[in-house]
């Protein structure tokens, strides 16, 4: 998908360490589908400890755009919670929060596009729209999206996050 959404840009990609559901996670979760905050937490400083060696190691000339997915997505937001300083840029499909409190990081302007589905019965009502608030709140420039659609990627999610992505990377 980033060949498709960034064509040309030098590309990344990462797989969580977590084996579960026949593939793998960035973080685990609770028995009930809720996140584990604290393991979010725990894996996050190795997770942009990697990011940023790899960025020196590929030579990167800027800092990385993060595109993550559900799961991915929601260690993006972590990230950019956590280490304000990692990412350039985060494009978050199906989203919610990794913290249920404000970090004190401040986001300098970071651009972040996030994209929800208003049919997505892995997500409660609002994720999204709470993380944005959570984001903005840190200082963030978040654009927010709500389609009529389910959990999966839409051609309408690649269509808006290539618009928004030309935008930000010129």
């Amino acid at each position: 998908m980033a060949g498709e959404l960034a064509p040309g840009a030098a590309k990344l990609g990462i797989r969580g360490t977590v084996a579960m559901d026949e593939g793998y996670a960035f973080f685990h979760r609770f028995p009930d589908r809720r996140v584990d905050e604290a393991d979010i937490a725990d894996r996050a400083p190795g997770l942009a400890e990697f990011i940023d060696a790899a960025c020196g190691r590929y030579n990167f000339g800027r800092r990385p755009i993060a595109i993550g997915f559900s799961n991915g997505a929601i260690m993006a937001a972590a990230l950019l919670l956590t280490h304000p300083s990692l990412l350039a840029a985060a494009v978050l499909f199906r989203p919610l929060s990794p913290f249920s409190h404000d970090l004190p990081h401040r986001l300098d302007r970071t651009p972040v596009l996030i994209v929800d589905g208003n049919r997505d019965g892995r997500r409660s009502p609002g994720d999204g729209l709470r993380l944005a608030g959570r984001l903005a709140g840190a200082g963030a420039l978040v654009t927010h999206h709500v389609l009529p659609v389910g959990h999966s990627i839409t051609a309408e999610d690649r269509r808006i996050a290539s618009g928004w992505l030309q935008v930000i990377i010129r």
